[in-house]
């Protein structure tokens, strides 16, 4: 439950301690609610954990109303282009060729294991969460975000119009467009053919989000089997966000 008056902070892992309670929080939501796993999952200890999260930052909301140990409400992983290359490399180049991102040249961060505790979700905490993600934004001078985001499920045809949607509206220019390493294709209905409004509320509310920062997506879904989802790249070029929500996105006390 959540209290009427969260005590909301955010801040980056400093220690192993931290970066457990973000994946315990990640067990929670990708393998018991979403019915996904991996090779490296933990499950005695309840950790979602893979290759990718000792060259990657965590960043944690914490609601201080809590139990100490049962803070951490909320995650994101980062990663630089400088952390990829003194790791195992970008979570998203395993489903996506992002030659178009590199080649760029330009800053570059991937957003990943995105999470709410369900009892938070719909209110402010991904608010707090993105207004500290601006603030690394701004200091380290990054031009492009990315990520992939998720459908829970893998059945296309059951996301067919959603899909479709996002082909027909979002889809990146060439220059900025990585492709699907296992390519299926999102043009499934014309755009004539889709029930837009249905298709709009089959969304899942994070994309939506990042569609409303001038989000743009990749070249073809991602099956992904062992987290029953499917897939979609997501790009967002910092230069070409809305005003309006880019005031929204960097306004009020800084985190």
């Amino acid at each position: 439950m959540v209290g009427s008056h969260p005590d909301f902070t955010v801040a980056l892992a400093r220690s192993d301690d931290d970066i457990r309670a973000a994946q315990r929080l990640r067990y929670r939501v990708f393998v018991e609610e979403l019915g996904g796993g991996g090779p490296m999952v933990d499950h005695d200890q309840r950790l979602e954990m893979d290759c990718f999260d000792p060259s990657s930052r965590h960043l944690l909301l914490r609601d201080r109303t809590r139990p100490e140990a049962d803070q951490v409400v909320g995650v994101y992983r980062l990663m630089t282009r400088a952390d990829a290359e003194a790791g195992p490399g970008f979570y998203t180049a395993s489903e996506y060729d992002l030659s178009p991102l590199l080649g760029s040249g330009r800053p570059l961060l991937e957003l990943g294991r995105s999470c709410l505790h369900p009892a938070y979700r719909g209110g402010a905490g991904m608010y707090h969460l993105w207004r500290a993600l601006s603030d690394v934004i701004d200091d380290e001078g990054i031009d492009l975000l990315f990520g992939v985001a998720s459908f829970h499920g893998t059945d296309i045809d059951a996301i067919a119009g959603p899909l479709s949607l996002l082909h027909h509206l979002h889809l990146a220019p060439p220059d900025l467009r990585p492709r699907s390493s296992a390519h299926v294709p999102m043009d499934i209905l014309p755009l004539d053919a889709i029930d837009k409004p249905a298709a709009l509320r089959a969304t899942p509310a994070l994309i939506k989000a990042y569609l409303r920062l001038g989000g743009m997506i990749g070249d073809g879904a991602f099956v992904d089997h062992a987290f029953n989802t499917t897939d979609i790249c997501l790009i967002v070029d910092t230069s070409r966000l809305n005003a309006r929500l880019k005031a929204i996105y960097s306004s009020g006390i800084r985190v």
